[in-house]
């Protein structure tokens, strides 16, 4: 059997054209998502539905990028998420879809996708883009539980300003400050701040030449201000820390105590101690090479100091 071949003519550029042509042309507009069981426990537990077809979590793995290689090739885009089997079964009970069914699947990873963490594949292995995609899971997951906390201090008593969005702004101003005084190069900086029971941890990177204003992600940047604001609006006892890299010179290490709506900086002993320190063990490690522990430096106090609640 031979498959219709009809011919067409663009009337713009005169060129003849099949339905072949035409229906591979409207493929390659298509965007596709693919939702990946990265996690060996969460393939575990899709294995209880019959109509999922895998049974080895790696060779699982090595058809997704079959699968990732070959809508690359056809040049459609392609986005990549993750998928929660406990959340899939919340939206079918929610939806009354039969869980054990692959449309199901197929519509909880377009409509989860749409608005949920997820990598673009651009050929990446995935080594390299599972990684990825979980970084950005934990990203947004930090950045919506502290979005969750900065609207739920309410309004000051004494004032009635509302903590939360004032926290925001303050923090919005400190990370100003500290980029205008951190000068060119690329930096790498960290928030971390304890709330709850949570440690929310932000990370930032900017890139800032010698002339022009710096250069940084607006998702990364909303993610990190929003955690600095929670440590301000909460008075939690968290810290900043600043990694600079300079072409020809070596990086050099800030750091700073988030302290009263404020940040303090830490004296050039204390940021080697915060470095040179593992976490877990409380044990020293040895410093990295070619790497300057120096002081925090001091930030313009604000226009709005005191602490805004």
């Amino acid at each position: 059997m031979t498959e219709n071949r009809t011919d067409r003519t663009d009337h713009r550029t005169g060129h003849r054209t099949t339905d072949t042509a035409l229906r591979r042309a409207l493929r390659r507009e298509t965007a596709g998502t693919l939702a990946l069981l990265a996690d060996e426990e969460d393939f575990t537990t899709m294995r209880r539905y019959e109509t999922f077809a895998f049974d080895d979590h790696a060779r699982y793995l090595h058809h997704v990028e079959d699968l990732l290689d070959t809508l690359t090739a056809h040049g459609g885009h392609t986005t990549v998420a993750l998928f929660d089997p406990e959340d899939y079964a919340d939206y079918c009970a929610d939806t009354a879809l039969d869980p054990d069914h692959p449309a199901s699947r197929a519509r909880y990873t377009a409509e989860r996708a749409a608005t949920g963490p997820r990598v673009t594949y651009t050929g990446q292995p995935l080594a390299t883009l599972v990684p990825t995609l979980i970084d950005t899971a934990v990203r947004r997951a930090t950045w919506e539980y502290a979005t969750m906390l900065l609207t739920e201090t309410g309004p000051c008593a004494d004032c009635g300003q509302d903590i939360g969005r004032a926290s925001f702004g303050r923090a919005s101003q400190l990370l100003l400050r500290l980029l205008d005084a951190a000068g060119p190069g690329t930096h790498h900086l960290v928030c971390s701040v304890p709330a709850d029971a949570e440690q929310l941890i932000a990370t930032l990177h900017v890139t800032r030449d010698t002339t022009g204003p710096a250069r940084l992600d607006s998702s990364e940047g909303a993610e990190f201000v929003t955690v600095l604001a929670v440590g301000i609006a909460l008075s939690s006892p968290g810290g900043l820390v600043l990694r600079t890299a300079t072409p020809g010179a070596r990086d050099r290490l800030h750091g700073w105590r988030l302290h009263a709506g404020r940040l303090h900086p830490l004296t050039e002993a204390e940021v080697f101690d915060a470095y040179c320190t593992d976490a877990r063990t409380g044990e020293p490690i040895a410093p990295e090479p070619d790497v300057d522990h120096r002081p925090g430096f001091p930030l313009e106090p604000l226009p709005d100091d005191p602490h805004p609640h």
